[in-house]
C-alpha cells in the first residue's frame, strides 16, 4: 500500500500511526484480523479503525485483509 506523507520543509511532521521510514503495517492488519475473528462485521471493523486511529479504511481493504487469512482459519 502506498502511503502519502505530506511535504514538510522543517521536518515537524511526525506520523503517529506509521512511523517515518517504516513500510510494515502488519500491526493494523493484525488488529483487523483479531476484530474479524471476534465476529465483528467488515463495516464495524472499518468504523472502529476510524474511531481509534482517525482515518477511514474501506470495506474492500478490510475484505482483502480478511481474505488473506481465511484459508488458514
Amino acid at each position: 500500500m502506498d502511503i502519502n506523507v505530506p511535504r514538510d520543509r522543517d521536518a515537524s511532521f511526525n506520523p503517529e500511526l506509521i512511523p517515518k521510514r517504516k513500510t510494515d503495517v502488519s500491526a493494523i492488519e493484525n488488529k483487523v484480523i483479531s476484530m474479524y475473528v471476534r465476529g465483528m462485521s467488515q463495516r464495524d471493523i472499518s468504523a472502529t479503525i476510524e474511531d481509534i486511529y482517525g482515518f477511514s479504511v474501506s470495506h474492500d481493504m478490510v475484505s482483502n485483509i480478511t481474505d488473506q487469512v481465511l484459508p488458514e482459519l
